[in-house]
C-alpha cells in the first residue's frame, strides 16, 4: 500500500470513526487569516523540489534564513522601541534599557515631529512629547544621544515624512563629536507608501514624496555605507487590518516600486539593494507567522533575482525587524499580554529574525513603564538563552504544515501583488483606493470573527472577567515638557544665525522646485545651520503642497 493509499484510509477508519464518537472543539480550523487548516499534514502535501524551494541556510532562495549559522553566530539585535516627553527623558530611559541588555536603540518620535511641525505650533499643541519624543532640532538629538557611542550604537528611527530631517539631525549630531557619518549604523523607517495605505502620516502627495524618500536610499547608497535607508513597513498594514496574506503581499509590492524608482535614477540594484531592510509583525499564530517570514523571504529573493536582475545574493537578501503586535494587546487583563508578547517573540524568532522589539504588556493603556519595559527585554534574553529555539537553523523547516503553509501564504501573496502589478504598480495601487479597501475589508473579518468567538481572545471574548479591576501601573508624559520644550526652541531660534539658517532654506527651496537634483545635501546644510523640522517642512509645503486623501468607499 502506498502512502496515499495509507493516508487515505487512516482518515477513514481511524480519523472520521474517532471524530464521529468525540467530536471536535470547532466545526473548521482556520489560522488567524482565515486559511482553512486539514487535521493533519504529511509529504503529500509538499509540492516542488526540495532544493529549488528550501535550499539551505544562507543560499538562495533563504527560505531557510538568510545566514548560514543565523543565531549560532550571534543573536538577533534587542531593541526597544522608545521615546516620550523630551530629550533628556528619552535619554534617562534608552540609558536603562541599554544597562538592561538592550543591543541597538529604537526611537520614536511623537506626531508634531512626525507630521512636520515645531512644538510652538497651533496644532501642535496638545500632541508635544506624548507618543514619542520631541524632535525638532538637531541638539535636541544631540541631547537624546548624550552619553551614547554613536560610531558603536545601531540606532533605528521610526519616522517617514520627515526622515530626511532626523537622519540629518543623527548626521550633525555626529559630525559635532568628530564622528564620520561613514560609521554610523541603523535604520531610518522612510516608507512613505505604507503610510497613505495604512497609518497616515503623511504630508505631501504621493509623487514628490516618492522623489524624497529615494533622495535618502540614493544618498545613503553613495555616502553611508553601513545605513539601511529604508525600513519597508508590512507591521503598520497589518496593524491596520491586514491579515498575514495582505501583509507581505503589499510589503512586497512596496518594496518593488522603490526598487523601480531608485533604478530609474541610473543606480544598479546591486549598489543599494543589500542596504534596503524590511519590518513585519508577530501575531500569535504561530505557525501561520513562521510560514509568512519564510514566504516572503523567498518571495523576495525571486523578485530581486528574476524582477530586478539583481546578481549579488545580499541584494536578494530579505533583512527584517520584527516587533509583536500592538493590536494584539489587551486593556483587559494586561499582565497576560506578556504571554501573547512571548509566543509572538518566538514566532519571530523562529521565522528568523534579524531583530526584534517586543511590546510591553501595559501598551494598550498608555505609554510602557520602565518595569513593563524591562520585561519585554527579558522576554528576548529569555529566548535567546534558555528555549533553545536559537541554537538550530530554521527549526521547524521540513514540518509539512510549515512547509504547506509557507507554499499557501506565497500563492495567495503571488495573486495580489499581480493584482497591483495590473494596476501598475503600489502608487497607482494606491491611487485607486486599492490595498486600503483589501485592508478594510480584512479588518472587518477579523472583527466580525472575534465578536462571533470563532477567533479566540483571552479575557475578551473567553475567560472574561467583568469584575476585574485594574492594578496596573499608568505611565503619564509630564504636561511640564511641554513647556520645556517650547522654552528650548525659543532659545534655539534666538541664538542661532538666521542669515545662515534662512540662505540654507532658501537653497533647499530652490532644489525641491527642481526634479534631478537630490535634496539630502541641502537639507543636512538647513540641519546644521540650525533650522528646525518645522521649517524645512514647511519650504517643502510650499512647494509641493498637502495630500488630501480620497474617499474609497
Amino acid at each position: 500500500m502506498d502512502i496515499e493509499d495509507r493516508i487515505k484510509e487512516w482518515e477513514e477508519k481511524v480519523y472520521l470513526s474517532w471524530v464521529k464518537k468525540r467530536g471536535e472543539r470547532k466545526k473548521e480550523f482556520k489560522t488567524f487569516s482565515g486559511i482553512h487548516i486539514k487535521p493533519v499534514y504529511t509529504p503529500l502535501d509538499v509540492k516542488g523540489n526540495y532544493m529549488e524551494k528550501l535550499g539551505l541556510p544562507g543560499e538562495y532562495p533563504f527560505t531557510r534564513g538568510i545566514y548560514p549559522n543565523m543565531y549560532r553566530g550571534r543573536i538577533w539585535t534587542i531593541r526597544q522601541y522608545a521615546g516620550f516627553g523630551s530629550a533628556e527623558e528619552t535619554n534617562l530611559r534608552f540609558r536603562k534599557l541599554l544597562e538592561a541588555g538592550q543591543t541597538g536603540l529604537s526611537m520614536a518620535f511623537d506626531l508634531p515631529t512626525q507630521l512636520g511641525l515645531d512644538p510652538d505650533h497651533e496644532l501642535a499643541y496638545t500632541e508635544v512629547g506624548v507618543v514619542g519624543v520631541s524632535m525638532f532640532h538637531w541638539k535636541e538629538m544631540d541631547m537624546v544621544m548624550s552619553g551614547i557611542p554613536l560610531d558603536k550604537v545601531s540606532t533605528s528611527m521610526t519616522i517617514n515624512a520627515t526622515a530626511m530631517e532626523l537622519l540629518s539631525m543623527l548626521i550633525a549630531t555626529a559630525e559635532s563629536r568628530d564622528i564620520n557619518k561613514n560609521v554610523l549604523d541603523g535604520t531610518v523607517q522612510n516608507d512613505i507608501l505604507k503610510e497613505y495605505i495604512a497609518r497616515k502620516n503623511f504630508i505631501y502627495p504621493p509623487s514628490p514624496s516618492m522623489r524624497y524618500a529615494i533622495d535618502i536610499i540614493e544618498y545613503s547608497a553613495k555616502y553611508l555605507p553601513k545605513w539601511h535607508p529604508i525600513s519597508i513597513s508590512g507591521y503598520h498594514i497589518r496593524e491596520a487590518g491586514a491579515d498575514a496574506v495582505l501583509e507581505v503581499a503589499f510589503t512586497l509590492a512596496d518594496g518593488m516600486e522603490y526598487v523601480r524608482k531608485t533604478m530609474e535614477r541610473g543606480i544598479s540594484v546591486d549598489e543599494f539593494a543589500p542596504h534596503l531592510s524590511f519590518f513585519f509583525a508577530a501575531y500569535s499564530d504561530i505557525f501561520e507567522e513562521v510560514a509568512k517570514f519564510r514566504a516572503a523571504r523567498r518571495m523576495w529573493a525571486k523578485i530581486m533575482k528574476e524582477m530586478f536582475n539583481a546578481k549579488k545574493l545580499e541584494s536578494m537578501m530579505l533583512r527584517f525587524h520584527t516587533q509583536t503586535g500592538g493590536a494584539e494587546l489587551t486593556a483587559q487583563q494586561p499582565e497576560i499580554n506578556i504571554i501573547r508578547t512571548t509566543l509572538q517573540a518566538l514566532a519571530a524568532v523562529l521565522g528568523g529574525t534579524q531583530s526584534l522589539h517586543v511590546n510591553s504588556y501595559d501598551e494598550a493603556l498608555a505609554l510602557p513603564t520602565e518595569k513593563a519595559a524591562k520585561i519585554a527585554i527579558r522576554v528576548q534574553q529569555i529566548i535567546a538563552n534558555e528555549s533553545g529555539a536559537a541554537d538550530v537553523v530554521d527549526p521547524l523547516g521540513g514540518s509539512y504544515y510549515i512547509e504547506w503553509l509557507t507554499d499557501e501564504i506565497e500563492e495567495r501573496a503571488w495573486k495580489i501583488i499581480d493584482q497591483v502589478e495590473k494596476m501598475g504598480g503600489m502608487i497607482k495601487a494606491i491611487e485607486n483606493g486599492y490595498p486600503q479597501a483589501q485592508i478594510a475589508e480584512s479588518a472587518y473579518r477579523i472583527q466580525k470573527r472575534i465578536e462571533e468567538s470563532d477567533l479566540g481572545k483571552v479575557g475578551v471574548n473567553m475567560y472574561y472577567e467583568p469584575e476585574w479591576i485594574g492594578t496596573t501601573e499608568i505611565f503619564r508624559v509630564n504636561p511640564e515638557v511641554r513647556e520645556r520644550v517650547i522654552s528650548r526652541l525659543k532659545k534655539y531660534k534666538q541664538e542661532r544665525d538666521g542669515m545662515k539658517v534662512r540662505d540654507s532654506l532658501n537653497n533647499l527651496r530652490k532644489v525641491a522646485e527642481k526634479e534631478n537634483e537630490n535634496l539630502f545635501p541641502y537639507m543636512i546644510d538647513a540641519i546644521r545651520a540650525g533650522a528646525t523640522v518645522g521649517e524645512t517642512s514647511g519650504v517643502l509645503r510650499d512647494i509641493w503642497g498637502e495630500y488630501k486623501e480620497p474617499s474609497i468607499f
